[in-house]
């Protein structure tokens, strides 16, 4: 039987999400599964797993997403990003995976196999 670790912030209506959370079951995990859109991470708990993954704010952020041209986040300051994704969380990149050891943004997928 798996065991819970790790967890995983997921929107089941993407495709690279749900792929990435059967890679995960398939190694044996099972994680948390915190669906993001319906309970939103804070704009701290935002931070702290794009500085965990070692990416830049800008590679967390949906830019092919409408809002994001809507809001004119194109030339936006790193606390400017971190303040939208907290009040519009369908702007974050997904899915982010946290294990014990570390936290991945799965693009490319591959990348979680890193922390498995």
């Amino acid at each position: 039987m798996a065991s819970v670790e790790g967890v995983i912030y997921h929107n089941p209506k993407c495709s690279t999400s749900r792929k990435t959370l059967e890679l995960l079951r398939d190694n044996g995990f099972e994680p948390t599964v915190i669906q993001y859109l319906k309970t939103p991470p804070t704009r701290a708990e935002v931070a702290m797993l794009i500085a965990d993954a070692g990416i830049p704010v800008r590679a967390a952020v949906r830019k092919r997403e409408a809002l994001y041209a809507e809001l004119g986040l194109a030339e936006a300051s790193d606390d400017e990003l971190l303040d939208a994704v907290a009040q519009h969380p369908i702007l974050l990149e997904r899915p982010f995976v946290v294990t014990a050891k570390g936290t991945r943004l799965a693009r490319p997928i591959d990348d979680v196999r890193e922390i498995l």
